[in-house]
């Protein structure tokens, strides 16, 4: 499991694998990438559904006037006109005897946070799909590198070959050998190349680009991003509880909570207190002035069964969800244990590939000597420019699989989402056209919780 290393190495990860291009890349992404956009105006949404809920613990006042004109036909057939004018205004309030709104406030409250969870949860991983795309096109990047050097290897070694049969002093299998190695190593550049600017344009769509490689990418070709990460036999609860899908499960769990108290509050009478003032005329006559105010009393006496009913649904369904929060921290353990595992046995392979791929460089070296001074036959050459080969390869994907690793580590234990909290949920186009209406400005000018907050069950 994981050491208890420092808040801001999780805070921003990406920083700790010392590379300055996926560092910008990264932060490009969370502020351009349309998911992100999208989960900020959720939010922004979740914020107004909240604004509704608790507006519903205020009375409830209409203003109104109006002006209606009739007419009609006498016997001697004349046509005659009213009109009549009116205005009033009507004031209502249902008084939270059972506390039915402020258990809504409560939902809205906690399907706010839920909302502000899953806008981290795409941050963090938003950050780990750029990292790993980066990693996989800088592992493509090496891989190419050395599929074409060991390419140039084997046609030396063809031509060597060539020269040898020409001469009498080598057999034609040997050419032919020789031939189909360096054959069959060049055909697997496409390939590489073809996954590599599949790799380039899902990194430039994540960066709302348009598909194509990165001109931020050119230099540094087939370098791998480098970082560490201590690890230990305990994993600490609070790196569970940081997961952004586990707050959400936690949050949605509160709301439907809360809604099982809005249900019951349906199986009970509801008092309300109504007032209302008007004042009428009629053809520009004097004008009447009425009023009345008084409370009101109702009752779902007889639709007892239906709202009994409606409270098991919204119970039943706090359970679902119940059981959907334990699986998540289970597979939010899961992941950790299972992203560490192989963090650290990619180290311990690297450290044995890289002693395997010596040792085949040296016997290329010896089979090399001994071909050309007749005490081995081509086909230890051969076969030593194949496990060679083989180790490099082998090399890189595993430098490149140790780095993904880590990146799937970090996105397991949550970090990433934390500076988001600083950053605006639009973009400056988009907050300059929803500030021309006065109703959002409340909205973006509302600071999000800290990411330090002991505990998100309440708006900051």
């Amino acid at each position: 499991m994981v050491s208890g290393t420092s808040q801001s190495s999780y805070d921003q990860w990406w920083i700790q694998l010392n590379d300055p291009t996926l560092t910008m890349l990264v932060n490009e992404a969370l502020r351009k990438n349309p998911d992100v956009k999208i989960a900020g105006l959720r939010l922004l949404e979740s914020r107004a559904q909240l604004g509704i809920a608790e507006s519903l613990l205020s009375p409830q006042a209409t203003i109104g006037d109006g002006q209606v004109v009739t007419g009609g036909q006498l016997h001697d057939d004349r046509y005659i006109t009213s009109t009549n004018y009116g205005a009033g205004f009507n004031l209502g309030w249902e008084i939270d005897f059972w506390g039915k709104f402020k258990r809504g406030v409560e939902s809205a409250d906690a399907s706010y946070f839920a909302t502000l969870a899953q806008y981290d949860d795409i941050q963090v991983l938003m950050a780990a799909q750029v990292a790993q795309l980066y990693v996989n096109i800088r592992t493509l990047e090496a891989r190419l590198q050395i599929t074409r050097s060991n390419a140039k290897i084997q046609q030396r070694s063809l031509q060597i070959t060539e020269r040898l049969f020409l001469s009498g002093n080598s057999a034609e299998l040997d050419v032919q050998q020789a031939r189909t190695q360096y054959l069959s190593t060049l055909s697997s550049i496409p390939q590489l190349e073809t996954s590599l600017r599949q790799s380039q344009n899902a990194l430039s769509v994540l960066l709302a680009r348009k598909p194509g490689p990165l001109p931020e990418m050119v230099d540094n070709t087939g370098v791998l991003p480098k970082g560490n990460l201590a690890l230990v036999s305990e994993l600490p609860a609070d790196l569970l509880r940081r997961r952004p899908d586990v707050r959400v499960a936690e949050r949605q769990l509160a709301a439907q909570s809360a809604l099982i108290g809005v249900a019951e509050t349906e199986l009970y009478p509801s008092i309300s207190l109504i007032g209302s003032v008007g004042i009428s005329a009629r053809n520009g006559g004097s004008s009447t002035l009425s009023w009345a105010a008084g409370p009101t009393f109702s009752w779902n006496l007889l639709d007892q069964g239906r709202l009994g009913n409606q409270v098991l649904v919204q119970d039943a369904r706090f359970l679902q969800l119940h059981e959907r929060y334990r699986d998540t921290v289970f597979q939010a353990a899961r992941e950790v244990d299972d992203a560490a595992v192989a963090y650290a046995n990619d180290k311990q392979e690297i450290d044995l590939l890289i002693q395997t791929g010596q040792a085949a460089n040296r016997s290329l070296e010896i089979a090399n000597t001994q071909y050309r001074e007749g005490m081995a036959d081509f086909q230890r050459v051969l076969d030593s420019q194949r496990a060679l080969f083989n180790q490099q390869e082998r090399l890189v994907n595993s430098r490149g699989a140790l780095m993904r690793d880590l990146i799937t580590l970090y996105k397991a234990l949550g970090g990433g989402w934390e500076k988001g909290r600083e950053r605006p949920l639009v973009d400056k186009q988009t907050d300059a056209h929803l500030r021309q209406r006065d109703n959002w400005v409340p909205l973006l000018d509302a600071p999000l919780p800290s990411a330090t907050s002991p505990k998100e069950g309440k708006q900051q």
